[in-house]
């Protein structure tokens, strides 16, 4: 479902964009640091946006790779640590074998 609102509003960015960018079809001067030229107004207006869009897609990305590699970091961390768990109890288990079982009345006479 969230999906469904980040796809809707995008479109109607999007069209906001487009009928922004239609509307404003002058030319204007574009100045670079090597020269200057002049350039449509709905081209800047739309290179803008794909650019914007762009950058935001690229750094959607790294943080996913990044979340992805964090998962996978603590589940090796988990299945260490469950097995260090697994070992201990078994350490346990061994030593209760080893420890004859005693009445509680011999417990209170050792106190």
């Amino acid at each position: 479902m969230k999906f469904q609102w980040t796809w809707l509003l995008g479109l109607l960015f999007a069209i906001i964009i487009a009928i922004f960018s239609v509307l404003n079809v002058d030319s204007v001067p574009v100045n670079y640091a090597f020269g200057t030229s002049e350039w449509p107004l709905v081209l800047i207006i739309l290179c803008s946006a794909l650019l914007g869009a762009a950058i935001s897609g690229i750094v959607a990305m790294f943080r996913s790779v990044l979340a992805k590699h964090r998962i996978k970091e603590l589940l090796r961390e988990m299945n260490a640590k469950e097995l260090t768990i697994a070992a201990q109890q078994n350490q346990i288990m061994e030593l209760q074998k080893l420890v004859p079982a005693m009445d509680p009345d011999e417990v209170k006479e050792i106190d």
